[in-house]
């Protein structure tokens, strides 16, 4: 039999009610987001039936709604209507104030800025050139590699591109865009360069990106452009970083926050100087040995960045801390072209708190980590993050582009433009794993489970809003609501599962994910739904926000705490990971994170309930940790969210579940329950009580998918990477428990110390340190050579001395008495020839 889900029937419960209009006379005039006296400026209004009348005026919709923080996207005002006459201007962030027109079918347009943050950025409309802003909306900076491909221009062979002007790297390069996405005729193309200025890390460091010169003028708009690079004039090849821009013909050069497409940024080979056509790699080293003396005099970023996970397996579910790198991501066919060797790297998702910087970790078809002391493959740290870091605006911090001057274009001084890839890897080691803590997990799924963080299993089906965890640490909350659903004779069944999950930490935004009509998963932010059409990773206050296919949601606050949510089964499954800081900060219904199941069961007031608590004990358990309105997350949107959970008990009392379901033999559903579960006991649960192999099927995956997390993020002893001896080698990269690296020497040394050393338990390795010292036949052939060499310098000595004497007496005049012995000897003043 097959159970309605919870998404889908609720979904017909919380819009089925009609909307009460509101009698009000307040105005959203600059107030959008906020609750009037009489009436409401939120989103909620919409569904709720109480805006203010002029909501829909005030209150922009957009399309598009996001594009490159680079600017240049044209966006257009959905449900305002202006005057042909009206002189529109859009402000962003209080700060940029840029021109918009008002199109034929009377719709007003605005230009993004140039923006060096991401996320949603305010703005603001006026339509009286700037004397008033009314209108006010919201529009979503993204990291530039993030957006489509159409919304770019794409240069062909970008590697030719960026090695032009190196041996047998010439001829004609081409770009090409999508040119319906510039509506003109004639185009120009430019060329910018970005830079940083001003002492580092003080508050003179600015970010400066700036028009150079013009590639082509007046072109036609035909989506292709070829042209051969000439060196640039002197005064412009000193920009080494940059993009182009194709922006319609109509606006002067340079202009800014106009209509454009941008390419990706990349290093600006093509139109350096003559001296590096002549030399590159002359020019490369010179610039490689400047970039490693100027590190030194930077401060060391690496002592503040966290170590790697130790295997992939960690690295892939250590969701919270880490993200893949899609430059060598293993679901897209490992394509790791600055990392041979590897087949997944991962990029920590938050900087590092002082210096802004970012981490990078690679690893080997084996799951074993690829070190760049091991493999120019190795994963490197970076100076400046490649997301950025809030609050933005200023170096190291500016998304992309701090990280290409400070990681990128010095990899390509020293590794890609000469062989001086040593003192690259000297100033970005790999960072080992010894001191990687994985984090811990919790999970809630089916009907519904809870499996705590200490590893304890219980089913707690309450029908309410409930603290699923919290932490005084960072203010973290995570909560959940649970619902009855409905069996197929569409009668409320007696059982919940999760509908809807909401969290915070600290002054964060506010997430939460619910289901939405056809099982999916509907996302709001601070009480509006997201649209992931254009966009599926988002930069938010305090958090980044992954959405997957609209099944799987990732949230990822900055303390490292991560929180996944999937919709499956008509249910809500819910995983939080929790870095090792949270031990013994933690409470609710996922347990005390400490290692001690014995306290799982704690109360709000600090005492707890033993481990063989009944059924109904558990239900008493989970009614205490019921949300209040004044602690609630969660966004009521509906009548029916209202009258439920606003306005009614935040725990149902009045519900009583099944607690223990019957078993029957003779129930033609119980053999094939057995198949299906097997011994899964939360599995089978589900499927009596559900009447349902879907949903039994759902919940059995879940735990499943739970314990395999919890074995990929076991602990794994590191004992450090080991080097190879001086004129000797080593066999093997792996240096955790169990691995064994072996060493040897080259001919004419023999090895000192261990031939082989294993990673202990301990964390150390077994045996000595391996050297190599000349072996004993070589000590001779020394010894000899030394003699033979002294004995060589002797005898020229006395050849010179016997010549010396000879010369000397044939300068002498033919009556000249010979010296007497003792007589002091007369030298000539000048002119003697030796």
């Amino acid at each position: 039999m097959k159970l309605t889900g919870i998404c889908a029937s609720f979904f017909i419960l919380f819009y089925n009610i009609a909307p009460q209009q509101a009698e009000a006379q307040d105005s959203c005039s600059r107030q959008c987001g906020k609750m009037l006296g009489k009436c409401s400026c939120q989103v909620t209004c919409k569904s709720l039936g109480d805006c203010c009348p002029d909501y829909r005026e005030f209150c922009l919709q957009i399309s598009p709604y996001s594009g490159s923080l680079m600017g240049g996207k044209d966006f257009e005002i959905l449900n305002v209507t202006f005057n042909a006459s009206s002189d529109v201007r859009c402000r962003f962030k209080q700060e940029i104030q840029i021109s918009g027109y008002v199109a034929q079918d009377g719709q007003a347009h605005c230009i993004s800025p140039l923006l060096y943050e991401t996320g949603f950025i305010p703005f603001e409309v006026s339509r009286d050139s700037g004397l008033t802003f009314p209108y006010s909306g919201n529009w979503l900076s993204v990291h530039h590699s993030k957006v489509s491909a159409v919304e770019k221009c794409t240069l062909v062979n970008d590697t030719k591109w960026q090695y032009y002007g190196t041996p047998n790297t010439g001829g004609t390069l081409t770009v090409t865009w999508m040119n319906q996405t510039l509506p003109t005729r004639h185009i120009n193309i430019e060329v910018w360069g970005y830079q940083e200025t001003g002492q580092t890390y003080s508050e003179t460091w600015m970010a400066e990106w700036k028009y150079l010169y013009t590639l082509g003028r007046e072109e036609p708009n035909s989506g292709t452009f070829t042209f051969t690079p000439v060196p640039a004039q002197a005064n412009y090849s000193s920009w080494e970083v940059g993009a182009l821009r194709i922006s319609p013909s109509r606006y002067s050069d340079g202009q800014s926050n106009i209509p454009a497409l941008w390419s990706s940024e990349h290093a600006l080979a093509w139109h350096l100087g003559e001296d590096f056509r002549k030399d590159a790699a002359a020019w490369a080293t010179d610039k490689c040995v400047k970039w490693d003396l100027k590190e030194e005099r930077l401060p060391n970023f690496l002592e503040e960045v966290a170590d790697c996970p130790c295997t992939l397996a960690q690295a892939r579910a250590d969701t919270g801390r880490f993200h893949t790198d899609y430059g060598c991501d293993i679901e897209k066919g490992s394509e790791c072209t600055y990392h041979p060797g590897a087949v997944h790297c991962v990029r920590g998702i938050q900087a590092s708190p002082q210096y802004a910087s970012g981490q990078q970790c690679c690893y080997d078809s084996t799951g074993t980590q690829v070190l760049t002391g091991d493999s120019t493959g190795g994963s490197t740290p970076d100076r400046g993050h490649d997301w950025g870091a809030p609050p933005f605006k200023r170096p190291p911090r500016i998304p992309g582009l701090s990280h290409w001057l400070y990681d990128v274009i010095s990899f390509y001084y020293c590794c890609l433009w000469s062989g001086n890839c040593h003192l690259y890897m000297k100033r970005r080691p790999s960072s080992d794993c010894r001191t990687y803590r994985p984090p811990r997990a919790a999970s809630a799924f089916g009907d519904p489970h809870f499996v705590t963080f200490d590893g304890l299993n219980f089913t707690f089906k309450g029908h309410g809003e409930y603290t699923l965890v919290e932490s005084n640490l960072t203010s973290l909350r995570v909560q959940g609501r649970t619902q009855p659903t409905r069996l197929p004779t569409r009668t409320v069944a007696q059982v919940t599962g999760l509908s809807a999950v909401a969290m915070q930490e600290s002054n964060s935004d506010v997430i939460e994910v619910r289901c939405s009509e056809y099982s999916a998963l509907e996302v709001l932010l601070n009480q509006e739904v997201l649209n992931f059409s254009e966009q599926s990773w988002m930069d938010l206050k305090g958090l980044f926000l992954y959405a997957a296919a609209g099944q799987n949601v990732t949230v990822m606050f900055s303390s490292g705490a991560g929180v996944e949510v999937r919709a499956r089964g008509g249910f809500l499954s819910l995983t939080v990971l929790l870095p090792e800081k949270f031990m013994n900060q933690t409470r609710g219904l996922l347990g005390v994170m400490n290692d001690n199941p014995g306290d799982e069961y704690t109360f709000r007031n600090g005492t707890t309930m033993p481990l063989d608590a009944s059924p109904q004990q558990l239900f008493a358990f989970g009614a205490d940790w019921a949300v209040g309105n004044e602690t609630s997350l969660f966004t009521y949107d509906t009548q029916f969210l209202l009258n439920t959970f606003f306005y009614g008990p935040k725990h149902n009392s009045s519900f009583l579940p099944v607690f223990v379901p019957h078993e029957d033999p003779t129930d033609p559903l119980v053999p094939e329950m057995a198949r299906l579960c097997d011994s899964d006991p939360f599995c089978r649960f589900d499927v009596l009580t559900t009447r349902s192999l879907e949903v039994g099927n759902a919940t059995r995956i879940s735990h499943q998918n739970h314990k395999a997390l919890v074995e990929s993020l076991q602990p794994v002893v590191s004992c450090g990477w080991l080097d190879h001896p001086a004129k000797g080698r080593k066999e093997g990269t792996n240096y955790l428990m169990g691995s064994t690296i072996r060493f040897s020497c080259d001919q004419g040394y023999s090895l000192a110390g261990s031939e082989e050393r294993s990673c202990q338990l301990t964390g150390t390795w077994s045996g000595n340190a391996a050297s190599c010292l000349p072996s004993t036949d070589n000590h001779q052939a020394i010894l000899f050579g030394s003699i033979f060499g002294v004995l060589g310098f002797l005898i020229l000595a006395v050849l010179i001395f016997l010549l010396y004497r000879k010369r000397k007496r044939a300068n002498r005049s033919p009556n000249a008495p010979e010296s007497v012995p003792g007589e002091k000897e007369l030298m000539p003043a000048r002119g003697t020839n030796l």
